[in-house]
């Protein structure tokens, strides 16, 4: 048994290798390519996605991963061996019903699909974007049907990025959500300006300030490095090799926040178990639990009181020509006002979870048939001034705003919300162990906190399937109430104060 444990584990490292070389080249299209490459980088991209596609659909690996029946069935469930095993036969059995000829065409349109995304977005011209959301949309459908029927078609693009969840599970608690939204935001939404958070704010200096504070957090420069992208993410060659990226304007200072966001990414691959490099199991658990950091470390912590207690004075110092006779509580409040807008990723927190509901439907509608993309960007419109209560002025800020759907990532974006409600379940579980963490945090100290989510969360990797693991970490499943328990008390404090 030991000799074919280390044979799969051999070549499941490769592939794992080949995964992230892929990734490599996705950040370096983003960050530094220059665009003329975009054409061949897509067959670049093709190539290396349909050799790991290969690689791991063998026949080999499937006969290893039954030879190790008996090994996986005499270990621990919690070891690493057998949760490799596990994961790796989930991930085989899922990848060998995609023909690797239809994995590369998806590669190969994402990767095309951004580039004229880009170009979209800066011109602000569906049109010429449509072809390609279309060639993703088609491929997607195609991908559904190598899969047993389910419940919905959704379900299968769903489980890509929460393994095992459901859309009427995703549905039920976003039928919470919403109304208590809409609600809360008819109360606490204010219109007051706040003219200084228009800056100017010092480019190089915005970035400044935000590698000090995620220095605190665990940037290591030795490991990562951040840079700037059209639309910011995290990507990640190994346990000790993190990227960061963000955008930044001299109008405002929302890079810092999405320098924040990014971090809690980053944070979460850098504290997976150095045990697990090189294997399935070395990244984050799911992409909802993924949110659920970086919305943890931008918002909760971020946006919170204790934070800017230690970090606004600093902040008037490196911008003291804008803040210099601007209060901490004034700040604080300018941070945290809730006033809906357009763009998704400068929403505030009670607003947020409303852009990804609008999405989640809209995807659903695409998916089954019941949307073209030709009428796409008016029931966007429509839906956005309902929820949101502002008309949408053009397409850039409105359906062209997000990278996702370029790269055919239908299935991702309801784990955003899901993010938030779970940030809070693990938020309420660490304070119990943790009662002075707002201590800590407004004394600049985040070694405790930062030690007990790498224990209880961060090194688990993916060992263990979505639900389990936020039943080990908080005892529990997904449950909305405490999110909307945590912004009635935020929110509601700010609007009577």
């Amino acid at each position: 048994m030991r000799a074919e444990f280390a044979e799969l584990k051999r070549r499941l490292g490769e592939v794992h290798d080949l995964a992230k070389i892929q990734e490599l080249l996705f950040w370096d299209q983003t960050v530094m390519m220059p665009p003329a490459g975009a054409a061949v980088r897509a067959e670049q991209l093709t190539t290396i996605d349909r050799i790991a596609h290969e690689r791991f659909v063998d026949d080999e690996v499937g006969r290893l991963l039954e030879a190790l029946r008996p090994y996986e069935e005499s270990l621990d469930y919690d070891s690493d061996d057998a949760s490799l095993v596990r994961v790796a036969r989930r991930d085989w059995g899922k990848a060998r019903r995609v023909p690797p000829e239809l994995s590369a065409e998806l590669t190969k349109a994402a990767s095309e699909g951004n580039e004229a995304w880009v170009q979209a977005r800066a011109d602000d011209d569906y049109a010429s974007f449509r072809p390609w959301l279309d060639r993703n949309l088609e491929l997607k459908r195609r991908y559904i049907d190598c899969f047993d029927p389910t419940d919905e078609p959704y379900d299968v693009l769903l489980d890509d990025f929460e393994p095992g969840m459901k859309t009427a599970e995703v549905r039920e608690v976003f039928d919470r959500l919403k109304p208590g939204l809409v609600s809360l935001i008819g109360e606490v939404a204010s219109d007051e300006e706040d003219a200084f958070m228009r800056g100017p704010w010092d480019e190089e200096r915005q970035r400044d300030f935000a590698l000090s504070v995620i220095e605190r957090w665990g940037f290591e420069r030795e490991s990562w490095r951040m840079d700037p992208t059209v639309h910011p993410f995290e990507a990640s060659a190994g346990t000790r090799d993190i990227r960061l990226t963000t955008r930044s304007s001299p109008d405002d200072i929302t890079s810092l926040f999405t320098a924040l966001h990014e971090c809690g990414h980053g944070l979460y691959e850098r504290g997976v178990s150095p045990s697990l490099e090189r294997t399935p199991l070395c990244s984050g658990c799911s992409s909802t639990l993924h949110e659920s950091q970086s919305r943890m470390w931008e918002n909760i912590v971020g946006r919170g009181r204790p934070f800017w207690e230690f970090f606004y004075p600093r902040l008037q110092g490196q911008f003291p020509e804008v803040l210099a006779a601007v209060e901490l509580e004034d700040f604080y409040r300018a941070v945290n006002r809730v006033r809906p807008s357009y763009i998704r990723v400068d929403a505030d927190e009670a607003t947020y979870s409303l852009h990804i509901i609008l999405r989640f439907e809209l995807e659903q509608e695409l998916i089954a048939g019941r949307l073209s993309t030709a009428d796409l960007p008016e029931a966007w419109n429509a839906r956005f001034e309902e929820y949101l209560g502002i008309p949408v002025p053009n397409n850039r800020v409105g359906v062209l705003q997000d990278v996702h759907w370029s790269g055919g990532g239908f299935g991702y974006f309801p784990t955003y919300a899901l993010g938030n409600v779970v940030s809070v379940q693990i938020w309420e579980r660490l304070r119990e162990d943790l009662p002075d963490v707002d201590d800590q945090i407004a004394a600049g100290e985040f070694g405790p906190f930062g030690e007990w989510l790498r224990t209880h969360l961060y090194a688990l990797g993916r060992k263990f399937t979505p639900r389990e693991t936020l039943e080990r970490v908080v005892g529990t499943g997904i449950d909305p109430e405490p999110y909307l328990r945590y912004l009635e008390r935020k929110f509601g404090a700010l609007a009577t104060a």
